[in-house]
């Protein structure tokens, strides 16, 4: 099995480069299944129904959420209609919900997603849930597990690979919309701390600088908004999975220039 993660897309610009290039990268690599975090899709906050609508039919099968989730207020409606997950530790009776199972070339696929704690908004214990979560799939004969966390805090992102390596196939962060440099296979779990946003590169955090910039100079809030033209590009990675273990892993990193840049993961020496 083969499945693809795209982090935070972030407005117009994500979506076109998905567009774009997905379709292509789908057969150009043999992937099988597609996730991507949708909590940035619509102008920066939130998704919309008519983007949910277009960005699965851009070829992705699954998307997660994180703490802009809530931001769009036709969401819970949304969950009935389409393949949308929220993070799974939000407290019992918020409606949707953050574990969905899939079958994928005759397997079971599990995807997760999670939200972490530092500045973020109140949820039940990510780790536990996770914890818990993998547990309950395990034991029902699931080893293909995938999971979205979305967390502020690095330390976070990789306390969970130190409680689940080995027992998922991968744990990609999201969030920061920074990428990070980190994308290793520790024990058949492949693991990034932040897989980068899909959008615009040349500002601050998709977003167009004047708002973030105000803000840092005055303290004074100001709303962000994605700029209508930019420089962007698609941040995806790609795992290979084996019975629930990854034995292959790569980002690829998709300019809006045409430049292509595909670096593999490494695979770390861990003693038990």
């Amino acid at each position: 099995m083969t499945i693809a993660f795209i982090g935070d897309i972030v407005g117009r610009p994500g979506r076109e480069l998905i567009r774009k290039h997905l379709p292509a990268f789908r057969e150009e690599y043999g992937i099988d299944f597609v996730i991507a975090n949708y909590e940035n899709a619509s102008h920066g906050f939130g998704l919309t129904p008519k983007n949910a609508q277009e960005l699965f039919g851009m070829g992705i099968d699954v998307m997660t959420g994180g703490n802009h989730t809530w931001d769009k207020r036709e969401i819970a409606e949304m969950f009935e209609k389409f393949e949308l997950l929220r993070p799974h530790n939000y407290p019992e009776g918020v409606p949707g919900t953050g574990c969905k199972l899939y079958e994928v070339g005759g397997e079971r696929l599990a995807v997760i997603n999670l939200m972490g704690h530092y500045g973020m908004p109140y949820t039940d214990n990510a780790f536990r849930c996770a914890q818990e979560t993998v547990a309950a799939l395990r034991n029902d004969g699931i080893t293909s597990i995938f999971i979205d966390f979305h967390a502020e805090a690095t330390s976070e992102k990789r306390g969970m690979l130190m409680l689940l390596q080995g027992e998922v196939s991968g744990i990609i962060g999201t969030h920061t919309h920074v990428g990070s440099d980190d994308f290793q296979i520790a024990r058949g779990t492949a693991y990034l701390t932040d897989m980068g946003l899909t959008g615009c590169r040349d500002n601050v955090i998709g977003m167009d600088v004047k708002a973030p910039l105000e803000r840092f100079l005055t303290g004074i809030p100001a709303r962000f908004e994605v700029p209508k033209k930019c420089k962007a590009i698609l941040q995806m990675a790609v795992m290979r999975l084996e019975e629930g273990r990854c034995t292959e892993a790569f980002k690829v990193k998709q300019f809006c220039d045409g430049r292509r840049f595909v670096t593999e993961a490494w695979l770390e020496d861990v003693h038990d």
